[in-house]
């Protein structure tokens, strides 16, 4: 009976086995058949039956990555791409892409279509598939899809398929940690751009940025300035960036204000690039008069990006032009409605202060604003205050320290028998960091170079006196 019951047992095995296996042969000989016969819509239809039958009697979960959450861009899945586009390399994937962005830094590297990948976080193990699908009638299986798909030629998607046990850390650490480490790859890797507004063909504003390369090579090393007042900007600026939490806690807006103020040529620009090639951040450069209102105005700091410098150059001249062209408007008929003397159809001090710490405080993160003035003594009072303008750097004449900067930046050299006699000179005349670095481009004969420099300072000194006494103040030998 037990050899009868055993030899039973292994019958009933043996017929399940092979049922499995007819049944096995019959899927492939089917996905065969319609990889070759239906249609692509038809195709990816009935493939999404079959998967959304066998997930039923699966342990593992799959979530879909959309490309796009409704018009916007879904962040996660440029954080998915560009992630999984570290993790590449000949060893994990025998085919992915590879693409070059124009004037960014490095190869960008992501998956390709229908291609898998295996990645492992905290032990466990995650199947990545980035799907394509090619749209010629986007009413198939895909109706929940909204207007931005019928505008693109293939939707896109990952799929992240693992065990189901794993699902609360997949959504509240996995994701996350793919998004914060997607941001750092990202920064580390992009290039520093330059917007400006758009114009149109008629020089009209035209409400949108457009960017280039931020080629500029100054940094806080080659910065002619004062090195006590280099180290108190470092100082603050790596305080700003490490204190996101503090900033949360005590509710205040990620965001500081800075205030450069000096005469013309005393490296003001130069070092709005520096800070911005020391903290990797974009610059905007905003000129308010090119603005005719303070919504337009709105506009345009709404879509500004996170971690990005604001500038606004010459902001006492700026407001005197904003006011003298809001008290020039035209009266409006009393037939017509007056709209156009609304304070809503002009760009206001009030308004740009709304933005500085309204608007601009609830726009973004991780943002600086730089104002840069000849005159300090002009500014309205209400624009200084601490909460606008945090830190204020005063652009001094050139200093020894500058000069010995300027001189290993253009000379290469760090030491010579005439800089005591230079810096004497310097410390007695008014003279900018940009003309002593023109003097020092001259010529490519060291000698000549500063015995040159030596006369030009000796004559600055000279037109400095005569023009204080044309204006009728005292001669005076300091530099400050």
């Amino acid at each position: 009976m037990e050899t009868s019951s055993a030899e039973s047992k292994l019958a009933n095995a043996k017929t399940i086995v092979s049922a499995a296996a007819s049944l096995a042969a019959s899927v492939m000989l089917f996905r065969s058949m319609a990889q070759e016969l239906l249609p692509d819509d038809t195709k990816e239809y009935v493939f999404y039956g079959v998967r959304k039958i066998f997930n039923r009697f699966s342990s593992a979960i799959t979530i879909v990555i959309d490309e796009y959450s409704g018009l916007a861009s879904n962040e996660v899945y440029e954080a998915a791409e560009i992630y999984l586009g570290s993790k590449i390399s000949p060893y994990s994937s025998q085919r992915f892409k590879v693409s070059k962005p124009e004037n960014e830094k490095e190869l960008v590297v992501t998956m390709d279509r229908n291609e898998e990948m295996v990645d492992t976080y905290n032990g466990v193990k995650f199947k990545w598939v980035l799907r394509c699908i090619e749209v010629k009638s986007i009413k198939h299986f895909y109706d929940a899809q909204d207007l931005s798909s019928s505008m693109r030629s293939e939707i896109r998607y990952f799929e992240l398929t693992f065990s189901r046990k794993h699902k609360d850390m997949v959504l509240k650490s996995y994701l996350p940690h793919i998004v914060e480490e997607a941001k750092s790859l990202k920064e580390a890797n992009k290039t520093i751009k330059l917007f400006t507004v758009e114009h149109d063909m008629y020089g009209n504003m035209s409400g949108s940025w457009i960017s280039v390369k931020l080629d500029h090579p100054s940094t806080f090393e080659t910065l002619a300035m004062d090195s006590d007042l280099k180290k108190t900007i470092l100082k603050d600026l790596e305080m700003f960036i490490k204190r996101k939490e503090h900033y949360r806690k005590v509710g205040k807006a990620w965001k500081r204000g800075y205030l450069l103020y000096g005469p013309p040529g005393t490296g003001k620009s130069s070092l709005i690039a520096a800070m911005a090639n020391y903290l990797n951040f974009d610059v905007y450069d905003l000129d308010l008069t090119d603005i005719k209102c303070n919504s337009e105005l709105r506009r345009l700091l709404i879509a500004t990006a996170n971690r990005s410098i604001l500038v606004l150059e010459d902001i006492d001249c700026t407001i005197d032009q904003l006011k003298d062209r809001n008290m020039a408007e035209p009266e409006v008929d009393d037939e017509q409605p007056r709209a156009h003397n609304s304070p809503k159809n002009k760009v206001t001090l009030s308004g740009v202060l709304n933005f500085v710490d309204g608007l601009w405080s609830s726009c973004g993160d991780e943002r600086i604003i730089v104002f840069t003035t000849n005159h300090k003594d002009k500014l309205d009072p209400a624009l200084l205050r601490p909460g606008r303008m945090d830190v204020h750097v005063h652009m001094s004449y050139c200093t020894p320290c500058g000069f010995r900067t300027l001189a290993s930046n253009y000379l290469g050299i760090k030491d010579h028998e005439l800089f005591r006699e230079i810096e004497e000179a310097i410390r007695t005349t008014q003279v900018t960091p940009a003309e002593i670095a023109e003097q020092l481009l001259r010529s490519d004969d060291l000698e000549a170079v500063l015995q040159d420099l030596i006369e030009f300072l000796k004559a600055k000194k000279i037109e400095n006196e005569q023009a204080k006494e044309a204006n009728g103040d005292e001669p005076s030998s300091q530099n400050h």
